[in-house]
């Protein structure tokens, strides 16, 4: 799963400037985003059953492994990054 980040000018997801979307570039170093496990060749993380019937958002940062603040809403969801920003589920197709 790739997630997609979002430059924002404010801390809440209105504020969020449209078009100007880029894809977080990771290194080597890839964590799960919902255990926060360092992601090893050959080596199977456990993903809980709700993540993978899409149903759980992600509650750490795919590119360096921090807790994100995640926001649930009814029509989707939304998770800020410290360092690498907002994350919305309109870019997973999950909204």
């Amino acid at each position: 799963m790739t997630i997609r980040a979002e430059a924002t000018m404010g801390e809440r997801p209105e504020d969020r400037v449209d078009g100007t979307e880029e894809r977080v570039h990771c290194t080597e170093e890839r964590y799960n985003p919902y255990t926060g496990r360092r992601v090893v060749a050959g080596v199977d993380d456990a993903v809980p059953t709700a993540a993978q019937l899409g149903l759980e958002p992600p509650r750490f940062c795919e590119a360096c492994g921090r807790r994100m603040v995640v926001q649930i809403s009814p029509d989707g969801w939304w998770a800020k990054c410290s360092r690498h920003g907002v994350f919305d589920s309109i870019y997973v197709g999950r909204r």
